[in-house]
């Protein structure tokens, strides 16, 4: 994927120097570079590999899950929060990942401890076991195994 980007900025580079303007402009640049996803979108089955804004748009698109996922989580702790009968059945559940890696299993568990009403209390030493502690285990057990479904998918789609 580095070979394609490369790639992309000497089209980028060859572009301005056929443009045969009298000064460098940043706007040649970008017009050239824009050619350059063009064309190497259309060959990039010849790399061998994805195309490399693929990977760009994954963790766009892991992100954007995530800042929803925060939303929907940080408003059903403040209705708990709020509401005057607090009625939580907090508990320990054991998830297995199919995620490999230091660096896909680190990012699942720091997304899941960053949303609110759930933690990551342990790892397992071989990485694909998280026991999770839940807020309230028998109302939100299945939108937290979706939203971890969710950040599976979406880390793989970045990572693999």
């Amino acid at each position: 994927m580095p070979a394609q980007f490369i790639l992309n900025l000497f089209i980028a580079f060859l572009w301005m120097i056929f443009q045969d303007e009298d000064e460098l402009r940043i706007s040649t640049f970008f017009v050239g570079f824009l050619v350059g996803i063009v064309i190497i979108f259309l060959m990039h089955r010849f790399f061998g590999v994805r195309f490399y804004l693929y990977r760009f748009y994954s963790i766009i698109r892991l992100v954007l899950l995530f800042i929803s996922e925060l939303f929907q989580s940080g408003f059903m702790v403040m209705k708990h929060i709020l509401s005057p009968k607090i009625d939580l059945k907090p508990g320990i559940f054991r998830y297995k990942t199919d995620l490999k890696g230091e660096w896909e299993v680190s990012t699942l568990a720091l997304l899941l401890t960053l949303t609110p009403g759930s933690v990551v209390m342990e790892v397992t030493p071989e990485g694909n076991v998280f026991y999770i502690h839940a807020m309230d285990i028998e109302k939100y057990k299945g939108d937290l195994l979706r939203s971890l479904g969710k950040f599976e998918k979406a880390i793989k789609e970045v990572t693999r």
